[in-house]
């Protein structure tokens, strides 16, 4: 992309001379915003294609599990539902090696009821999902369940590929690098895109009508990653929540301004602080020995003080009491929860959503959102949109590469002085020319330099490969000065 000249006054006019000093700032700043966009869009733009491309195929996950797995999920409606106690009696006798750590009841008409287990059919970390009709307490099957949204197997799969592409912690370090430049990418493009002189405004928001050739390559890269950079940028941040470089800092940062997600207290009194977080290692159900009002009744406990609809309920473990929580993400989403006594129904403790920290709220919206499980279907149409546009965003940016090379008929569009044939016809487009950090005035390559190092201790993937980056670009210099002074010679 050629470098725009600054705006020169007409002659003779009081106003000239103060125009080129209203934008010296961004007209030195451009060049360097437009480097790093080139030099990242190049890049980071693979792994930000493979994020895209599974992310795409996780939004849409969601409505396929409904067809793969519809067996497991739904069943013909009853006259009405049994007892709740009886159904999980029933996933019990069908799997006496398991210990009941969950139940999601039915919640609405021809919908299974999902019994959680803690099983040895299941690998680590994962929950064994027993489908049982509420009508009759049949089991309908079986699967791996994943995670606080009940992924399974199906989305489960794509969920991993997304995440580390199945690579373990290793594989983690692609989705941080991506989550990590995401942003820096298209906060970029958005002020490249501004700050370029056009005839009208419609041309910042729509593509440009008749354009050709690069130019209309680069309308519509420019105008759709105007509509998405807000929902990327968002994608880009509550994807970092979950790195593990970054997302350590992001929650001791979010921990420190008092931000944590608050827990219901279920601890029975006289037991260990500790008996609660059993209710994540598989400590529920068989392993509570005392009196037990059964699950029924601690739902009904709960639905006295508005806890209802959409729940999970964390059976007790030893030490601590039923757990019950609103799981309704829809608008206005429901995520109240309340722990009861299981020896006689009595409540132990309410936390509702409305109580929750600002930043624990914001935390969850975020977190939902990205998942795809924040108001429902529309959640996963926005990502699934989203997705397309930045998978086009990358193709279009290498296309705009690819059309800035030298051929047979023109020259590069950065003013290449050597016969366009020399390089071929495959010869790639040629980047922006270095140097343009030392355009920047003193006064904002300070401030602008601290801010990098800043948010490069804060995103230490960002930090370490844009380092890479300079070396690089050193050494690519370096080479070609060689180069030229051997020519010259």
């Amino acid at each position: 992309m050629a470098i725009d000249d600054p705006v020169r006054g007409s002659a003779g006019t009081p106003e000239a001379p103060a125009a080129p000093e209203k934008r010296s700032t961004w007209s030195a700043l451009r060049p360097l915003v437009l480097r790093l966009h080139f030099y990242a869009g190049v890049l980071i733009a693979p792994l930000l294609l493979v994020a895209a491309t599974s992310g795409l195929l996780y939004a849409l996950s969601f409505q396929a599990e409904k067809i793969v797995y519809s067996h497991e999920l739904t069943t013909d409606v009853g006259e009405r539902k049994v007892p709740l106690d009886s159904q999980v009696a029933a996933a019990r006798k069908a799997h006496p090696e398991g210990t009941v750590t969950a139940v999601w009841p039915s919640a609405e008409d021809g919908a299974t009821t999902r019994v959680l287990m803690n099983s040895p059919e299941v690998e680590e970390g994962r929950s064994l999902a027993v489908f049982v009709d509420p009508y009759t307490a049949e089991t309908r099957g079986e699967l791996p369940s994943y995670g606080s949204s009940g992924a399974l197997p199906l989305r489960t799969w794509i969920d991993e590929l997304h995440r580390d592409l199945h690579l373990g912690d290793l594989g983690r370090n692609y989705s941080e690098l991506a989550a990590s430049w995401l942003w820096v990418v298209a906060l970029g493009g958005l002020l490249l895109w501004i700050g370029r002189k056009r005839a009208s405004k419609r041309a910042l928001l729509v593509p440009e009508r008749g354009a050709g050739g690069r130019r209309r390559t680069l309308s519509w890269h420019g105008s759709v990653g105007l509509w998405a950079v807000a929902g990327l940028v968002v994608l880009s941040a509550t994807g970092l929540t979950w790195s593990k470089y970054a997302g350590e800092n992001i929650g001791a940062v979010r921990d420190q301004l008092g931000g944590a997600t608050p827990a219901v207290a279920a601890t029975l009194d006289g037991a260990a602080p500790d008996g609660h977080e059993g209710h994540g290692d598989g400590g529920h159900g068989d392993a509570h020995r005392g009196a037990d009002i059964g699950v029924d009744n601690a739902v009904a406990a709960a639905a006295g003080v508005g806890v209802e609809g959409r729940i999970s309920v964390i059976l007790p473990a030893e030490g601590s009491g039923y757990v019950v929580k609103e799981t309704d993400t829809l608008f206005p989403v429901h995520l109240d929860s309340v722990a009861i006594d299981p020896a006689d129904a009595r409540i132990m403790d309410e936390l509702r959503f409305s109580d929750y920290p600002l930043l624990a709220k914001l935390t969850r919206f975020g977190i939902d959102a990205h998942m795809g499980v924040l108001f429902g279907p529309a959640n996963q149409i926005v990502l699934a949109a989203l997705m397309v546009a930045l998978i086009m965003l990358i193709v279009w940016g290498y296309r705009m590469w690819w059309q800035r090379r030298p051929t047979r008929d023109r020259r590069s569009a950065d003013g290449d002085d050597a016969p366009a044939a020399s390089g071929g016809p495959f010869r790639f487009g040629r980047a922006v020319p270095r140097g343009a950090w030392r355009r920047v005035p003193v006064t904002a390559m300070m401030p602008l330099a601290a801010l990098t190092v800043l948010v490069g201790w804060f995103v230490p993937m960002l930090g370490i490969s844009l380092l890479v980056f300079l070396a690089v670009d050193l050494a690519l210099g370096l080479v070609a000065r060689a180069r030229r002074r051997s020519t010259a010679a």
